[in-house]
């Protein structure tokens, strides 16, 4: 098995009129077909691509899908914002097993933030919030670092904004388990004392809304060049992290959440697991611990 990954920040390239810019574009159709080579050369049978939040919300969604499929080959579907939260579910789910009981995840991309919580494979709430830590980082924070009054005013905003989703989770329920998936609450653990990645994906991460706290103070006052010389932190995604805290913050304070488990699974894994399920004609359980 091989990985590759490449950060295109797409959320981050969208202009005032709500298009991925032609740099954007660029670098997808790039990125796209570079991988698609990848595949090919590695032996790959079949190619699942898939597009989210970013390509999906753009108001010249079609003519930059239309690029990719001219210009790289390759056809790229795209994932609602519900169907992005329901399979990200199904992989914290089968990572933690029914054992686990009633789940409630947390999952902060670029251009969306995920909530869900469920007993089942299929959650029984599922929200899609243009609340990612890239679109925020680019409305919201033009200084860098960003002053006190803008972090304030997002605070606020996104209290109010996630008071109905909110609401809606917590009136469906207690959870047996509070789940944190996605690279944003990865980073944000290892910033607060969490297992590096090189300790293996069985080490148990837990990201404390104490600990959180503290983080923002910290690297709120930093510019990016100095947050991406922090541990665990890479260049890419330095810009967008203190948007990425707050979101986390403001998610985990609405929902009354302490403490989130940090899952290694999440979308990518999800649609690997739906597609195994449908080709086997049914369910396909899988318990990773």
């Amino acid at each position: 098995m091989s990985s590759t990954k490449a950060t295109l920040r797409l959320s981050e390239n969208i202009d005032d009129d709500g298009d991925i810019t032609v740099r954007g574009a660029d670098r997808l159709v790039e990125t796209t077909r570079e991988f698609a080579s990848i595949a090919q050369t590695s032996g790959c049978g079949e190619l699942m691509a898939f597009a989210t939040s970013a390509v999906r919300d753009a108001r010249n969604s079609q003519a930059v899908l239309d690029r990719v499929n001219a210009e790289a080959g390759v056809k790229l579907d795209v994932l609602s914002g519900v169907d992005e939260a329901r399979l990200t579910f199904l992989a914290v789910r089968r990572w933690y097993g029914w054992s686990a009981g009633r789940i409630l995840d947390l999952d902060i991309g670029g251009g969306s933030l995920e909530l869900t919580y469920g007993g089942d494979e299929d959650p029984e709430v599922a929200y899609s919030l243009q609340l990612g830590a890239g679109r925020l980082t680019r409305d919201w924070f033009l200084d860098d670092p960003p002053g006190k009054r803008r972090i304030s005013a997002l605070r606020d905003w996104l209290d109010a904004e996630l008071a109905g989703p909110t609401k809606d989770i917590r009136g469906a329920g207690d959870p047996d388990l509070c789940v944190g998936t996605s690279k944003t609450f990865r980073t944000l653990a290892r910033l607060t004392g969490a297992a590096p990645s090189s300790a293996g994906i069985r080490v148990r991460r837990t990201l404390t809304a104490s600990g959180l706290r503290q983080l923002i103070a910290f690297i709120s006052r930093m510019t990016t060049a100095d947050r991406a010389e922090l541990e665990g932190v890479s260049a890419d995604r330095s810009q967008q992290l203190v948007a990425g805290a707050l979101v986390a913050e403001a998610a985990m304070r609405a929902l009354g959440v302490e403490t989130l488990e940090i899952c290694p699974w999440a979308l990518r894994e999800g649609l690997i697991l739906r597609k195994l399920d449908t080709e086997m004609g049914g369910e396909l359980v899988v318990a990773a611990r």
